[in-house]
């Protein structure tokens, strides 16, 4: 399995590092996000979605579960859906929700606590983890398909040490 750690010293790394992942984003990846509230899991979104081109605000979609977003990958129209499971009560709420549809090969998912829709959610092509560090964040990007190593070996990002 192909990874990528870094530790992150401030919010301008998470920043840089949604930056990177911006210009590494492929069409069809799903990326899952670890970590404990206040992680850095929205705000490496919020970083990533802007990078890669979306105007506007960008807001955690904590009631709504998923915000979609339209960005141009490559001189193509993608979209992007954020989402956030926190509030899930069930796996099956996922379903019901008619989410797994969006999981088409063709949009950019990106989830957040992933875990509350297990077993029902798909599997990611990249998992991300972020841990609280100090002052900073320590975080870990892991391919689990080709997808997720394409976008590994897409990745330029280079953390101040």
């Amino acid at each position: 399995m192909q990874h990528f750690k870094a530790h992150l010293h401030d919010e301008a790394g998470t920043a840089a590092l949604g930056a990177a992942l911006a210009r590494a984003l492929v069409p069809g990846l799903a990326i899952h996000l670890h970590g404990d509230l206040g992680a850095g899991k929205t705000a490496l979104t919020r970083a990533m979605l802007h990078a890669a081109g979306h105007v506007g605000h960008v807001k955690s979609p904590t009631y709504t579960l998923a915000e979609p977003y339209r960005i141009m990958l490559d001189g193509a129209a993608v979209d992007v859906i954020h989402f956030d499971l926190y509030r899930m009560a069930s796996a099956e709420e996922f379903l019901d929700a008619g989410f797994r549809e969006d999981f088409d090969g063709r949009n950019i998912c990106i989830v957040e606590w992933p875990e509350k829709a297990e077993p029902v959610l798909p599997t990611p092509d990249l998992n991300v983890v972020l841990n609280v560090a100090g002052e900073g964040r320590d975080v870990e990007l892991q391919a689990l398909s080709e997808l997720g190593s394409l976008c590994l070996d897409r990745l330029k990002f280079a953390p101040n040490l």
